[in-house]
């Protein structure tokens, strides 16, 4: 069984999830739980986050995370699945934004993953006899923002979005071994190539 619920549907997962234990006649043998890498905003781009660090949410988005993850834990034994910002077909929201010349921190530190190799990401867990759990869904490029409006505006043939003020340069940079070990090779291993694909 997967997950995905979104943090917008409900103030709380665990009614929710409540409800979906009920559900079925015994536990399946495997749940997936869509997170997001947001639990881990509380940390800075001092070094490469990997599984092993443990959530820090600060905002109230990312305490609901948290605690879904939690009960999804308790109620299935749940593999958690942490996506980094996902693009793809449909998810073109940065790109809007380069067309339309709005302000972006150039300074923050991003990670993604296109939509294709995360639906391989959510499946591989179902299947390993031993996944690790949490798990990071990312590219394992992780860039600056600064970098990836500024490709996106060449290949669009506008000028580069201007940078916010102030620009903190936050952000966080994510250890992608775990995810890269069940999956191999990326079909979009960095944003060039999955925006490129896109245009």
């Amino acid at each position: 069984m997967v997950i995905t619920l979104t943090p917008s549907a409900a103030p709380s997962y665990r009614e929710p999830l409540a409800h979906l234990a009920a559900a079925p006649p015994e536990v399946p043998r495997r749940t997936v739980f869509v997170s997001s890498t947001r639990v881990l905003e509380g940390y800075d781009a001092s070094r490469p986050l990997t599984e092993a660090d443990p959530a820090r949410p600060r905002s109230d988005r990312a305490r609901v995370l948290v605690e879904g993850e939690e009960a999804a834990r308790e109620l299935f034994g749940a593999v958690i699945l942490r996506p980094a910002g996902i693009y793809g077909p449909g998810r073109d929201r940065l790109i809007r934004t380069v067309l339309e010349g709005r302000p972006v921190e150039h300074g923050r530190r991003t990670n993604r993953i296109h939509e294709v190799d995360l639906a391989r990401a959510i499946l591989a867990p179902l299947s390993s006899p031993a996944p690790p759990a949490p798990l990071h869904a990312t590219d394992g490029a992780p860039a600056l923002l600064g970098e990836v409006v500024t490709h996106l505006a060449r290949r669009l043939g506008v000028p580069a979005p201007p940078r916010t003020s102030p620009d903190p340069g936050a952000g966080t940079v994510l250890d992608a071994t775990a995810p890269h070990e069940p999956l191999g090779e990326l079909e979009f291993p960095d944003f060039r190539a999955g925006y490129d694909a896109m245009l």
